[in-house]
């Protein structure tokens, strides 16, 4: 490519001086100036040239390739990092649903112990209230029991009184008793 190149601007050199005539106009046309002109231009265009070639594009070639290399490093640490949040993810589901199942056994667990606590102590509330009834019924009865004896004592001396009041004498105690006792049987058993 150099030797073409070299050989287009020596035929365009030979050339030059009998295709275009500039007598007098710009020096960029005179003929005498082109041969200094042709150098320079080979002399800035082969050192950019060389400088671009050796320097400039390797260093870019090879931030390409470190960046490439880098991109591509990354791509598998983010693959790496995405499968051990996978794993991570499907630990911790497990160690929740198993927190979740154990957490449920201990609710169905406690939840019957209390329901067999409760029932426990309804059955011991229910045999202290049936023995509190038992008791109240006994004492009940040996109340309506004193509660008889003390009446008809009562009824005994309201009726003697009551009678000593209107008739004037004593009456006899005995028969009062005989007559009341007779009379409250008759009427206590409709109340016991």
């Amino acid at each position: 490519m150099v030797r073409n190149y070299l050989k287009f601007i020596g035929f365009f050199t030979l050339l030059s001086g009998e295709c275009f005539g500039a007598e007098g106009g710009m020096p960029q046309l005179n003929p005498e100036y082109w041969v200094s002109q042709i150098f320079w231009v080979i002399l800035i265009f082969g050192t950019l040239y060389i400088i671009l070639w050796r320097i400039i594009l390797p260093k870019i070639n090879a931030n390409l390739e470190n960046r490439n290399s880098q991109i591509l490093t990354d791509l598998d640490d983010a693959q790496k990092f995405k499968d051990q949040s996978e794993e991570k993810l499907s630990e911790y589901n497990n160690i929740l649903n198993q927190a979740k199942q154990e957490a449920k056994k201990i609710l169905d667990g406690t939840r019957k112990k209390v329901n067999r606590d409760i029932e426990n102590k309804k059955n011991q509330f229910n045999l202290e209230i049936s023995k509190e009834i038992e008791n109240a019924e006994k004492e009940i009865k040996t109340l309506k029991l004193s509660s008889i004896k003390d009446i008809n004592k009562i009824a005994i001396e309201t009726s003697s009184e009551i009678v000593r009041k209107i008739v004037g004498t004593e009456v006899n105690s005995s028969s009062v008793s005989a007559i009341v006792e007779d009379t409250s049987k008759k009427e206590i058993t409709k109340y016991i």
